[in-house]
């Protein structure tokens, strides 16, 4: 092994080699293991994400392939049909080009060009991060074989009566001219107004005043509403009112949708540009007049005045016009939700338009009743609430899109706007008995991503043949995913499995949390606090993680703020860490179902980690190899330590498989971090010293000492890899071999099984008294200021029977690793010395000769006021109640924080003051 952990010079290395060599595949034998990876958007880069998202899933993969189960995680890339085509579009307009001017089977094929060149970054990224998929068995939803799975299903569906086409309200984005969904709107709080108009009453007997964030949807207006029982208005419903500029007299209606303390009480109704309102108009058979073109301009169903105008350019023109009829009254600024594409950034029109539905109700209730029978779980269980509320109240599925790209939907139109549904267009002239000479033209939208996704957990299998891969993997065993696509994704995939498959797609369903930065914020290019993993993993230089934050930015201020913040979190980059590294920070921060807020000094934290269990292999190495370590089977004779740690490693095994299974991978990492770190490399290395270095120490016992240091090394490794794969694969390649063991890859080996026969509980209660008294002795070097080089003196003061037996049976233990020149059972009175305690045992170290009482005594003194003065300081900003109101809400708890260190270490300082009195 090299001196130095270098995990570049590691990771791509093995990862390369796993995948030649096929160890992701599935083994053919074991019990069934299925995940489906949530397929990333071809057009996607990594992030952090993905990287939290995949290494639950891998350490579920890796774990369960360990256990000896037939597993495999399947791998695919979605085609994201917008996001897809505005890539290629762009590439387009830089050449001075439109789809249009290619034509859709040109503009295809251009897609696939650049799918073919470009769309692989994500799985090669997906590789970095260590992702054990079956690389294999990849699939993209526009593989042919996925997409005849697409036809084959609309069809049905369509033959069942439960795909439909209708004119309905839809999210409208008039930059790309297509429905998109509601996970496509990013709905911010923007700075607006609030205009109230006076509506004339038909009789000319006064008006009603309206108050509206978006005047250009008057000229579509036809009703008023107010509540029913509002004494204001109650005896005004059933008249009309004469809508001005248009000149059309609608109706006023009582309607419980409006809420009488809001405004004036009076709401306009337009029920083909809002979706409430258009609830409203179902309930009064209103009419449903749509004012706008699919580019959000005014179009012939207004008055010709404001024909062609965008509709920011007529709302300016029907303000300025109803203010000079008098029937403009007031103009509030207002704070309002706006709805903007989350491609386009364009703000979305809620428009009325011809699409394609699917019945979800009727879909949803199996897939309800499959979460309630416990069929499908959820973990957290509390997540179940939140798909039921969604579920039974479900509206019908918007599945068209007005683009170019994604699966195109299987009708055919005559010219008299008859609809024809096949899976080709010879099919639909049989299915539908057409003559040969009626001409027919194919739809031309496509349908929505989220529809070939909801296919996934089966079409990525083969269906519809039914083949042994379906057969063995589907159900699959659990869906890891994020809870913002429970509804579109979790709960569509549901409906499609149970309808097509008559059994749910998968048995369990992990939701994670978002990971967010360091103060809980959410990451986003905006607050310029975005994390790269591959940044991570390979270390970023600072000029150029400054550029990558800032880049693209249009507001100078933005950027230079971004640009500073940055600088002063990153002043030297982002140093390497390694993949190892980053997974186990994300697993140890997996805490079930909530948001992670992802810190730079955990992980720096766990590169130690890496670090740390990299050396401790190297003194395993130099103190094992070329020696007998005990794989003859010749005699062994365990020490305290042997058998302590053996012990400790069996229940950290029990843990670890328990926490894997209830998937609580913070535990899962805690209790490994807790063996490798503190009970292996702080503890029984140190003991295994004495026993190695003995002149007097028997063969057999440094034997086994060998076989101990080596065996309970490689059955760690391969307790850790799922979570770390990389490091303990390098590793185990030297250690193996030590310990007996055989094969190419610690992927293939079996995951440790806890033995109870092998827990030596007097060997753990021993070891942990030993521990405590150096713990003890350690603690009086620390608070006393005495070098750990000067040998010392104890005493033990309250010595039972069985703290004199262990003293004796582990004296050299101790002494050794306290660095102890003499023990002494205390007969008399205790003197004056500092004390620790083990148990009821007193441990004492006079101090006489060993420090200079007065000069300790002064330092301490002199540590106390320096201590007080700042904790005064601290104290006085968070009893300014101006401080606290004011100062952003992290940068206070920070302060509460330090000043809780702060006292801690004052009352430790004060305790050490005492001792010396």
């Amino acid at each position: 092994m090299d001196k130095t952990y270098n995990p570049d010079a590691i990771e791509q290395r093995w990862y390369q080699h796993w995948e030649n060599n096929g160890e992701f595949k599935p083994s053919g034998e074991g019990t069934p293991y299925a995940i489906m990876l949530p397929p990333p958007n071809v057009t996607g880069s990594l992030h952090m994400g993905h990287g939290f998202n995949n290494t639950i899933m891998d350490t579920l993969t890796r774990y369960h392939r360990m256990k000896g189960d037939n597993t495999l995680w399947q791998p695919g890339t979605d085609h994201a049909g917008i996001a897809t085509q505005m890539v290629v579009e762009r590439q387009l307009n830089a050449e001075g080009k439109t789809r249009h001017d290619l034509g859709r089977d040109d503009f295809i094929n251009r897609v696939w060009e650049w799918k073919e060149e470009s769309g692989g970054n994500i799985t090669r990224q997906l590789r970095r991060l260590g992702s054990s998929l079956d690389w294999s068995r990849d699939r993209f939803t526009m593989d042919a074989e996925l997409s005849e799975a697409v036809k084959r299903v609309f069809v049905q569906l369509h033959e069942e009566g439960l795909i439909y086409r209708g004119k309905r309200l839809v999210n409208w984005d008039p930059v790309l001219h297509t429905a998109v969904s509601d996970l496509e709107v990013l709905s911010e709080e923007e700075s607006g107004h609030l205009w109230h108009f006076r509506y004339p009453l038909s009789d000319g007997s006064g008006h009603l005043v309206v108050a509206t964030t978006r005047p250009e949807t008057m000229l579509g207006d036809t009703a008023v509403a107010v509540h029913p029982e509002d004494e204001r208005y109650k005896h005004l419903i059933g008249q009309t009112i004469r809508l001005p500029l248009v000149g059309r007299e609608i109706p006023i209606v009582g309607d419980e949708y409006v809420d009488p303390e809001f405004g004036s009480g009076c709401v306009k109704i337009t029920p083909a540009h809002d979706f409430n309102d258009a609830e409203v108009g179902k309930r009064h058979q209103l009419e449903v007049i749509n004012i706008l073109t699919i580019d959000a301009a005014i179009n012939d169903n207004a008055p010709e005045k404001y024909r062609g105008l965008d509709r920011y350019e007529a709302r300016d023109v029907i303000v300025h016009d109803l203010k000079e009829l008098g029937l403009l009254q007031d103009i509030q600024d207002h704070k309002l939700m706006v709805p903007r594409g989350d491609r386009s950034g364009a703000v979305i029109e809620p428009l009325l338009t011809d699409q394609w539905y699917v019945k979800a109700d009727v879909l949803a209730a199996p897939a309800v009743e499959a979460v309630k029978s416990g069929k499908v779980k959820f973990v957290p269980a509390n997540w179940d609430k939140t798909f039921f509320n969604w579920m039974e109240d479900i509206q019908d599925w918007c599945i068209s899109r007005q683009i170019w790209w994604g699966h195109r939907i299987p009708a055919w139109y005559d010219a008299a706007g008859n609809v024809y549904v096949a899976h080709d267009e010879a099919e639909a002239r049989q299915k539908y008995q057409l003559s040969a000479d009626l001409e027919l033209t194919q739809d031309e939208d496509v349908l929505d991503t989220w529809f070939s996704s909801a296919l996934w957990p089966f079409s990525t299998l083969g269906w519809p043949e039914d083949n042994t891969a379906l057969k063995t993997w589907y159900p699959g065993s659990v869906l890891v995913t994020g809870f913002d696509i429970i509804f579109f994704w979790v709960a569509r995939m549901m409906m499609m499995g149970i309808h097509f498959m008559g059994d749910v797609p998968f048995r369990e369903v992990y939701i994670h949390g978002l990971v967010r930065d360091a103060q809980g914020q959410k990451m986003s290019k905006s607050k310029g606090n975005v994390l790269d993993p591959i940044d991570i993993i390979d270390g970023i230089d600072l000029e150029t993680l400054v550029k990558k934050r800032t880049s693209g930015m249009m507001q100078p201020q933005l950027a230079a703020k971004i640009d500073k913040a940055t600088r002063k979190e990153f002043p030297e980059g982002i140093a390497p860490h390694g993949t190892d590294a980053l997974r186990f920070t994300f697993a140890s921060l997996a805490t079930t179902g909530r948001d992670i807020n992802f810190d730079m000094n955990r992980i720096a934290g766990y590169r130690n980690f890496c670090n740390k269990l990299w050396n401790a292999a190297r003194y395993v190495l130099m103190n094992t190899e070329g020696q007998d370590t005990g794989l003859d089977n010749a005699e062994v004779e365990l020490s305290l330590a042997d058998r302590w740690i053996i012990s400790t490693l069996q229940q950290t095994e029990q843990d670890v498989t328990r926490a894997l299974d209830s998937y609580r991978f913070d535990l899962a990492a805690q209790a490994i971090y807790e063996f490798i770190w503190n009970n292996y490399c702080d503890w029984y290395l140190e003991l295994s010293k004495p026993v190695l270095n003995s002149d007097s120490a028997t063969a057999a016992a440094k034997r086994g000492t060998r076989r101990t240091l080596v065996r309970v090394l490689e059955t760690t490794l391969r307790l850790a890899h799922p979570i770390m794969p990389f490091i303990t694969e390098e590793i185990w390649q030297t250690i193996a071999p030590l310990a007996g063991k055989s094969g190419s890859t610690i992927t293939r080996q079996p995951y440790p099984v806890a033995d109870a026969e092998k827990i030596d509980a007097t060997a753990v209660a021993d070891m942990e008294w030993v521990m405590q008294f150096i713990t003890g002795v350690r603690s009086i070097r620390s608070q006393m200021n005495i070098a750990p080089k000067q040998q010392l003196p104890v005493l033990l003061n309250e010595a039972s029977a069985q703290d004199q037996q262990r003293l004796q049976a582990n004296r050299d233990f101790i002494s050794r690793l306290a660095n102890l020149s003499d023990i002494q059972l205390l007969d008399g009175a205790a003197p004056a010395a500092a004390t620790a305690l083990v148990g009821k045992m007193e441990i004492l170290i006079p101090l006489e000769g060993l420090i200079d009482k007065e000069a300790e005594i002064a330092r301490l003194d002199k540590e106390i006021s320096k201590l007080d003065k700042v904790i005064q300081q601290s104290s006085g900003k968070l009893r300014n109640e101006n401080y606290v109101a004011k100062a952003p809400a992290e940068v206070v708890e920070k302060e509460r924080a330090k000043l809780a260190e702060l006292q801690q270490a004052l009352s430790q300082l004060q305790q050490q003051r005492a001792a010396l009195k």
